[in-house]
């Protein structure tokens, strides 16, 4: 069998971390971004659908092999590069070839994946990777059959397997759908989860759905929803949950697990106050933030860079 999209992508582009999203691996740092064409999912609300839906042909216009990709990265500036757009695991072995290009020039790798991924291509697939993203669609299986064409039970192994078999960092993403996932019992039934399976510091970021796809004819997630669910999510124990496709500083900004500090202001991607010691500690307590940090925030902001990439 051969990867028809090794070496080809969508584009390539430099964005914040935190738009992956990613608020606890090197907050304010640059990432170079890129993806290719299809998905192993059906999300009938997916919001990159003109990409993951898309014939390769019509959108696979740029090239490079994984050397040029680590090489442009760290000629950039960026602290890591980003398998993204698309879900990396239908790109595997162009993702696996590039991280392992990018760990030996000292570039960090992350994957922003929907974890469905068979126990036999996991550990190979998350073996280079530094860091991961993974979108837990809904806390049902019924959820995932009817509007993902998928499963639960494979992602919540996926999780499982990479906190406690691997050093990969994970942030976990839910898409809040009105009236499909946001009922506040199947909220519960996933902090719970979470609390008990990866750990009550694993950031959980809470976005709203907007029409798209499949679906426009669903309503956008109501402010109200998203703050309610935060709420729930803290209540029920875990210490770094935040809304994202929202106007909302104090939900998107990271505060200290045991005393409540404000520690990383953010307004959507931009950094304000910092009060973390060079050893990721807060200042207020001296408990350490869960993640990866250096001593300083990066600067890079809100800007997106295209790049254009040649072979």
């Amino acid at each position: 069998m051969v990867l028809t999209t090794y070496g080809r992508s969508t584009g390539f582009c430099i964005d914040p971390i935190e738009k992956k999203p990613l608020n606890h691996f090197y907050p304010g740092t640059s990432v170079l971004s890129f993806g290719t064409a299809g998905c192993n999912l059906g999300c009938r609300f997916c919001q990159n659908w003109d990409i993951s839906k898309a014939q390769q042909v019509e959108v696979l216009s740029q090239s490079a092999t994984p050397q040029a990709i680590a090489e442009t990265a760290k000629g950039m500036g960026c602290t890591s590069v980003a398998f993204t757009y698309n879900d990396p695991v239908i790109f595997a072995e162009y993702a696996i070839d590039t991280a392992i290009a990018c760990r030996a020039l000292g570039i960090k790798s992350l994957a922003v994946t929907a974890g469905y991924i068979s126990e036999a291509a996991r550990e190979p697939f998350f073996a280079p990777l530094d860091a991961a993203n993974v979108d837990l669609k809904a806390f049902a299986d019924r959820f995932y059959r009817k509007l993902c064409f998928a499963e639960l039970a494979p992602v919540l192994e996926t999780l499982r397997y990479l906190r406690h078999k691997t050093s990969v960092w994970i942030e976990i993403t839910t898409l809040l759908i009105p009236g499909q996932n946001d009922s506040q019992a199947e909220l519960d039934a996933l902090c719970g989860w979470l609390h008990d399976e990866l750990g009550p510091e694993t950031p959980l970021h809470l976005t709203a759905f907007h029409p798209d796809f499949k679906m426009t004819e669903v309503p956008k997630t109501p402010h109200a929803t998203l703050q309610r669910a935060r709420e729930q999510a803290l209540t029920r124990g875990l210490k770094h949950v935040y809304t994202g496709n929202v106007d909302d500083a104090a939900g998107q900004s990271t505060y200290c697990a045991g005393c409540g500090t404000l520690l990383i202001e953010r307004n959507w991607y931009t950094l304000g106050r910092w009060r973390l010691d060079d050893d990721r500690r807060c200042l207020s307590c001296g408990r350490q933030l869960a993640g990866h940090f250096s001593a300083q925030p990066g600067n890079w902001g809100a800007r997106r860079q295209p790049i254009r990439m040649e072979r």
